[in-house]
């Protein structure tokens, strides 16, 4: 693209460039295409091993620059550890029952919220480990959490059927959203903040409006349990994984249904969208993964190698590469055109189930 006639479009459209600013806006264009042109060929090596907790792990989770990484367990707690040093810096002490969701609120990464098996929600500090906030309210378990991207709130979703979204300053619960008639297992915001979809066992999803709690859309297709959902960047778009072994992709402001993706033979466990919201991944219990792309609804490559079933997938940032974990102990990289396996990260005893890269993508961290 041609960088100063993209700037003149945007120009047009967008009052806040003036003519003073657009040569700056020209040089970050360019700096993007450089970005997005360069050529890697990012070889991974194993860094550290950190035997995290005594009892399993549930989750791994990066604040955006991957400088810190958090862990969570069936000890209890929730460990804040530097990513260079492989250092603990804190152990989040307080729940009373397994801590199965965590999150750094990115891309600050100045809180964590940490949701439990012991039905509450805890706000902490992620500078000096203290807790802020204890959230109560859920009658069963908490299995999922996420921030607003404008981290003033965390959403929280439970086996009580219920997800309950909390104001961060105040500490109180601002909304409950209820009509799931069976356990919410996925939640996800946009990126907007005044959407926030739940998926339920119910085999539906529901997009509700943040600011009044009322369910807009109720997504019904699927004939299995769903497994994950997620909106695009541009906040269009939903695509909802589920245990009937297919895909689905939604128009996000109507709640229509657009396609089914279909191909694989065993239920999905996780699907995500790449940044750009073009390209969308899909992680099967069959021990594959596949990558589509968004706007023709074709399946472009078909990730094959693992010899077990893959229960995350994530891109990097930039989009030119999938991640996955599988229970055949090794995590892949691949590439997101062609599907080829670049790198198989060995070394783990057993099932990993949860990755992801920091923002740079030149990271990345396997939990099992």
């Amino acid at each position: 693209t041609d960088a100063v006639a993209l700037v003149e479009e945007i120009r047009k459209g967008e009052p806040l460039i003036t003519a003073s600013c657009k040569e700056h806006v020209i040089h970050l264009v360019r700096r993007l295409q450089e970005k997005l042109g360069g050529k890697e060929d990012h070889k991974f090596y194993l860094f550290k091993v950190l035997r995290a907790h005594i009892l399993p792990l549930t989750n791994v989770a990066f604040n955006k620059s991957g400088s810190r990484f958090i862990t969570g367990s069936y000890d209890r707690t929730c460990k804040v550890w530097d990513t260079a040093s492989g250092e603990e810096l804190h152990t989040l002490e307080g729940h009373g029952n397994v801590v199965y969701a965590i999150a750094f609120n990115n891309p600050y990464g100045d809180k964590i919220a940490t949701g439990s098996f012991d039905k509450t929600c805890k706000l902490w500090s992620t500078e000096t480990g203290k807790c802020y906030h204890t959230f109560r309210g859920h009658s069963a378990e908490i299995v999922c959490l996420s921030f607003n991207l404008q981290s003033t709130l965390v959403a929280t979703g439970s086996m009580d059927t219920t997800a309950k979204l909390w104001d961060i300053e105040k500490g109180e619960e601002i909304v409950t959203l209820s009509g799931h008639s069976a356990e919410i297992i996925a939640l996800s915001f946009n990126t907007t903040g005044d959407r926030i979809i739940t998926g339920s066992f119910d085999h539906t999803v529901a997009v509700w409006d943040v600011g009044t709690g009322r369910m807009l859309h109720t997504l019904i297709g699927h004939r299995g349990e769903i497994s994950s959902a997620q909106f695009n960047w541009d906040c269009s778009l939903i695509v909802t994984g589920s245990m009937d072994k297919t895909c689905m992709l939604w128009n996000a402001m109507t709640g229509t249904h657009i396609a089914t993706l279909t191909g694989h033979s065993d239920e999905i466990l996780d699907v995500c969208f790449d940044y750009a919201g073009q390209r969308i991944a899909t992680a099967s219990a069959d021990g594959s993964a596949r990558v589509y792309n968004a706007e023709t609804k074709k399946c472009i490559a078909k990730l094959e190698g693992h010899g077990g079933e893959i229960s995350k997938i994530c891109f990097n940032p930039k989009g030119n590469r999938v991640l996955t974990a599988s229970s055949d102990k090794t995590a892949r990289l691949w590439d997101a055109a062609t599907g080829d396996c670049l790198q198989i990260l060995e070394g783990h005893t057993d099932e990993i189930f949860s990755c992801a890269f920091n923002y740079k993508g030149d990271i990345i961290i396997t939990g099992n």
